[in-house]
């Protein structure tokens, strides 16, 4: 009996609201406005689990500069490696998270620091690095204003009688992203490398 009342409620609420109304955001409202309502304070739907999955946090939680930082890190790492590809990624691997993260880590902290932390919340991560030849493994931009902050590259060298080098460095907004910043280099082979992301 029950089953059939909800859906007859179901079909009323369409028809009455000419469909500007599902249901289900009926009962979302209905059930926001019991005071006895059997979700506890800290549980979350899945609609707002899925946006502090893409935000890194509820809207109502302070921020976590900490939190940030190390959400941001694991990004910086994921697209590295997406930007490596499976025949660059296996050789340089170690050496890059041993050497050149921890200079990453530092440039993005010196960068936190410049920030209040209305605008440091705001600084996110672009989502797709740069393949074939492209020097551009990721930027680090405002979402507010499009803007980018910084960007960090990675090149390859190729000195007179060295071999190949993948030389990783970045640029900042401060001088209009003309300056390198050396984050360091890591040695390849006396072959040419293949192409990023492949």
């Amino acid at each position: 009996m029950n089953k059939w009342l909800r859906k007859s409620f179901v079909v009323m609420v369409s028809i009455l609201t000419f469909g500007l109304v599902t249901p289900s955001q009926f009962i979302n409202n209905v059930n926001a406005e019991k005071p006895n309502s059997s979700r506890g304070a800290f549980e979350v739907t899945a609609n707002e689990g899925s946006f502090a999955r893409r935000t890194g946090y509820l809207e109502e939680s302070a921020f976590d500069k900490d939190k940030f930082m190390e959400e941001l890190l694991k990004q910086v790492e994921e697209q590295s490696y997406q930007k490596f590809g499976a025949k660059i990624r296996p050789v340089i691997e170690d050496e890059f998270r041993e050497v050149i993260m921890p200079n990453i880590e530092k440039a993005l902290d010196q960068t936190a620091h410049q920030f209040p932390e209305e605008d440091l919340k705001n600084l996110v991560i672009t989502e797709q690095p740069g393949k074939g030849l492209s020097e551009k493994i990721f930027n680090i931009k405002n979402r507010v204003t499009g803007k980018d902050i910084l960007r960090f590259h990675v090149r390859r060298d190729n000195p007179p009688q060295a071999g190949y080098w993948f030389n990783f460095h970045y640029h900042t907004y401060h001088d209009e992203f003309q300056s390198h910043h050396e984050l360091g280099s890591i040695y390849w082979d006396k072959n040419t490398p293949p192409k990023w992301m492949s």
